[in-house]
């Protein structure tokens, strides 16, 4: 559960490996720990035949609002984890949405909690799904004396101010191409009174607009690289986490007075009509400082993203290792042949596989 925020819930987050570590038929593992700790659920497993290593499980984006579970769930790769030896903790965050910063506080709270009642594990590892790669990146980044190395999966690997000027391209591109959209606000998605809107309502209206207009639609599908019957998923889900952003920032924190976009049809129509909008410089502050990322790695890292994912464009995957490389990141990022099908549409083993990939 959780490995990531889907479309459809917009709308509404294997083989065996050579070596894993096998219980004898029957042999269940111990029932899970679970509990809060600070205002975060979390839970703990353990497998009967625990090799000492331990994996720091970072859930993906789950939208504000979303219903929780009384205990939280497992999310979908803890069998096959469990099964490889490994024991499993993973903590559903204290707030939901782009919860990045308070994810990697979490996981570290919960990281303390597991060692304080299993001083002699052996290795850490962090590993997440979506927004929890970037969770991963972080956490590697801010603590990399308490883990051997780390994964990011089908992550939204950007720094913070990356990612919200990808999220705002996206939304002002959308108020440019479908001005007075019926059903949205007359200063469009970025304005402060599309942040008021629930998803049952901003997600009908942005599909009622592309449908209206299929060329233009189709160019801004092509700009975004997602596939066109995507879009309308892939702008809510953008304007979702950008107003999440300006909400933890405290305002608006990047702008694009200087910004020069190509890829919109008419370029000099687009820029000239596009509107624009300048930072917040304490928003931007606060911003860099949650949601930075530096790229000197100091302990080995593996991403591996999906074919077709709709939500991680291709675009995304080349900034962080271009980031590490420029920091001298020792090592840089392993980076291993796309898998899978749409956004985290891993197999168990192929999880299993990357952790079991990441540098020793």
């Amino acid at each position: 559960m959780r490995r990531s925020i889907s479309l459809a819930l917009l709308i509404a987050v294997a083989l065996p490996l050579p070596g894993w570590a096998k219980a004898p038929p029957g042999d269940a593992p111990p029932p899970a720990q679970t509990g809060q700790l600070q205002g975060a659920p979390w839970r703990i497993d353990v497998p009967t035949r625990w090799n000492g290593e331990l994996v720091m499980l970072a859930h993906g984006f789950e939208p504000a609002g979303t219903p929780r579970a009384a205990v939280w769930p497992a999310n979908d790769a803890t069998p096959a984890l469990l099964k490889a030896g490994y024991a499993v903790a993973q903590s559903g965050y204290a707030s939901q949405g782009w919860a990045v910063s308070d994810a990697i506080a979490d996981t570290e709270r919960l990281r303390q909690h597991f060692l304080s009642a299993h001083p002699r594990t052996r290795h850490s590892w962090v590993l997440g799904f979506s927004m929890g790669g970037a969770v991963a990146i972080a956490t590697l980044e801010r603590y990399p004396q308490h883990y051997a190395g780390g994964v990011a999966l089908c992550g939204a690997n950007l720094p913070g101010e990356v990612l919200a000027r990808e999220m705002l391209t996206t939304l002002l591109a959308f108020d440019t191409l479908f001005p007075s959209a019926a059903g949205l606000p007359a200063d469009g998605l970025a304005s402060t009174a599309a942040a008021t809107l629930p998803q049952q309502a901003l997600y009908p209206a942005i599909e009622a607009a592309v449908q209206s207009r299929p060329a233009l639609a189709a160019t801004l599908a092509a700009r975004l690289e997602v596939p066109a019957d995507q879009l309308a998923g892939t702008v809510s889900l953008h304007a979702l986490i950008w107003h999440d952003l300006v909400r933890r920032s405290g305002g608006v924190p990047v702008g694009n007075r200087a910004t020069v976009y190509a890829g919109f049809g008419d370029d000099a129509a687009f820029n000239a009509s596009v509107r624009r909008v300048d930072a917040d410089p304490a928003a931007q502050a606060r911003l860099r400082r949650q949601l930075g990322l530096s790229g000197a790695l100091q302990r080995p890292l593996v991403i591996q993203y999906n074919h077709d994912d709709p939500t991680i464009s291709a675009r995304f995957e080349g900034v962080y290792p271009a980031l590490a490389v420029s920091a001298g990141a020792t090592p840089p990022p392993t980076v291993l042949p796309r898998a899978g099908e749409g956004h985290c549409g891993f197999a168990d083993s192929e999880v299993v596989r990357a952790l079991q990939a990441v540098p020793r």
